[in-house]
């Protein structure tokens, strides 16, 4: 069990990191690519690696039991159902996301960006979902994080417009955590996944086609950054987070994923040279506290120990 546990939290870690370090990789990118032409390929490569990956399981799940063929069809109208709606919210998401490198910094973005940790819940009341009261704490906590990040020591001048959609962004992240939840429980995770990076890459290529002016020698120059955040961010990523939660608790698993934002400051800071004042340094530290804190299940922490007590 201690092994299967530690296999889980390490993959998970890992996911964490590549997800953080990808912010790095998105921001060099735009510095050759403009905004649709690098997430529409990055994407289309996310779902092209994770082919090989329902190849394999497909073929290993008809050894052990074929599936009917109106089970089987069921199935995948189910599957290209909620993988196109997921597409659309991640297309949303990450262009969102990726805009914002025009105006703000690596490390800036992925610290708003975890912000969606704390809009999940807040977004859930409209599905009736009840939000504890530590919860309403994290998110005023995280608000003052965002302050001392964005325009402490700077007036309103330091929110730039990079902030302000890095901060959208984790809105519509968080819708489209809220709707996976919903669509894709009891369906399989990696062909959902594969859908809904097919719609998400398709929609913003013709985005790119009509707004962008792409090119062979564009895509040559941007090949490395391309191929980390596609086939690492997007594809690899994905698909050990799916591992890693089967050996993991949720709410530890939460924890893991959203230090996302950590690795993305430190990689910012390491590779790209980036310095942190001393107030955005404290908005990132409250920040990531209200995050932490956010995750943890005060109540059922409670129990336990009055359980172990008795």
């Amino acid at each position: 069990m201690q092994k299967t546990q530690f296999k889980g939290v390490f993959m998970l870690l890992l996911t964490a990191f590549i997800w953080g370090s990808s912010f790095v990789a998105q921001g060099i990118g735009m510095e050759e690519a403009e905004a649709f032409t690098f997430n529409g390929i990055r994407t289309l490569l996310g779902a092209v690696i994770l082919l090989p990956v329902i190849a394999f399981s497909e073929i290993k799940r008809n050894k052990k039991a074929p599936v009917p063929k109106e089970e089987k069809k069921a199935e995948n109208k189910k599957i290209l159902k909620s993988g196109a709606i997921l597409g659309v919210a991640l297309c949303v998401a990450g262009n969102l996301q990726q805009f914002a490198f025009n105006w703000t910094s690596p490390g800036k973005i992925a610290f708003i960006t975890a912000f969606y940790m704390l809009f999940v819940p807040v977004l859930g009341l409209f599905l009736k979902k009840k939000v504890a009261l530590s919860t309403w704490l994290c998110i005023a906590a995280g608000c003052v994080g965002l302050y001392f990040l964005c325009i402490c020591g700077k007036g309103l001048s330091g929110i730039n417009f990079g902030d302000f959609l890095a901060f959208l962004c984790s809105i519509a992240f968080a819708v489209h955590i809220l709707a996976v939840e919903r669509l894709a429980g009891d369906v399989d995770s990696v062909k959902v996944s594969c859908v809904q990076f097919f719609v998400s890459g398709t929609i913003t290529c013709i985005l790119m086609f009509i707004f962008d002016n792409p090119s062979i020698a564009i895509l040559k120059t941007a090949a490395v950054p391309l191929m980390y955040s596609g086939f690492l961010s997007c594809g690899v990523a994905y698909t050990l987070q799916i591992i890693g939660q089967k050996y993991t608790e949720s709410t530890v698993a939460s924890l893991l994923m959203c230090t996302e934002s950590v690795f993305g400051v430190v990689c910012s800071a390491i590779i790209l040279k980036e310095k942190m004042t001393v107030w955005e340094t404290v908005g990132c530290v409250i920040m990531f506290i209200a995050i932490i804190v956010s995750q943890i299940n005060f109540k059922t922490v409670f129990l336990h120990k009055k359980t172990v007590r008795e």
